[in-house]
């Protein structure tokens, strides 16, 4: 298997952590074609952001919900360029709440701020959320939902509101388009033509990027020509939504390292 990825051809959608996955991939002999399909920015009006970090600040929230650890970074970058100040009170007021996490990246965010997750969802997928809230009583819990992207995420939102939770929901980031579409319609191009062996998605943004840039038909035959690798559920799920098959998952632990290890397993019994 350690031979796996030798010369094999793989394209990647990463932007944030390109190099570490484009490394893990050349260290096993693979060529590493660089697709970046988005980039992450700030929200482009700060405003709102910053209301929400001070009402928690003011002790708002009872809980929070973290879905990702790129959340949770964000809203410390709002506070660091443009209102300093509140970076303590809104440290007190996180070692106060309770802290809900999809997944493993918040919980890793959380701990570079020298905290941790109170109760990680045992599935990183909102449905996985949903569940490990199921057993809470939130009958008036002041709940603050950190969102992906400006994704609004109806379904937790909803149950929330069911059991009678008071929600404050922001959103820190969005994600906007990297590549032209130029650029991925030759990305799809090269799969049709057979020319990649597999290709490697870390967001479930890189997936809806895809289908934006030409007709779903289109996407779905290329990516039926070639191997497909997600990193987790979420991203699994955007794809399945898409009728996409993935062949290589981690299968507990989502990160980039154990993602290689997943397709180096996949490739080794294909020509």
């Amino acid at each position: 298997m350690s031979d796996a990825l030798a010369n094999r051809i793989i394209a990647v959608a990463e932007t944030r952590e390109l190099d570490v996955l484009a490394a893990l991939l050349e260290r096993r002999g693979a060529h590493v074609l660089r697709y970046p399909l988005v980039r992450i920015i700030d929200a482009p009006d700060p405003a709102p952001v910053l209301a929400w970090i001070r009402a928690a600040a003011d002790g708002g929230l009872d809980d929070l919900i973290l879905l990702t650890g790129e959340g949770l970074r964000r809203l410390m970058r709002c506070i660091d360029l443009h209102d300093a100040a509140l970076r303590e009170p809104f440290l007190a007021a996180l070692r106060r709440m309770r802290k809900i996490t999809r997944g493993p990246k918040p919980a890793r965010a959380l701990r570079e701020l020298g905290l941790a997750s109170d109760l990680p969802a045992a599935v990183p997928t909102t449905a996985g959320v949903i569940e490990a809230l199921r057993a809470l009583d939130l009958h008036r819990r002041r709940v603050g939902v950190q969102l992906y992207g400006s994704e609004p995420n109806r379904a937790l939102i909803d149950f929330l509101h069911g059991n009678g939770a008071a929600v404050s929901s922001v959103a820190p980031y969005l994600y906007a388009d990297a590549a032209t579409d130029a650029a991925v319609r030759e990305l799809l191009a090269r799969m049709r033509g057979g020319g990649i062996d597999a290709v490697v998605f870390t967001s479930k943004a890189q997936v809806d990027r895809l289908f934006r840039a030409a007709d779903a038909h289109a996407v779905r035959a290329a990516l039926q020509a070639t191997n497909v690798a997600a990193v987790g559920p979420v991203v699994s799920q955007a794809l399945a939504a898409h009728g996409v098959e993935v062949g290589a998952m981690p299968e507990s632990s989502w990160f980039m390292k154990p993602l290689t290890a997943a397709l180096s397993e996949l490739l080794a019994g294909r020509p």
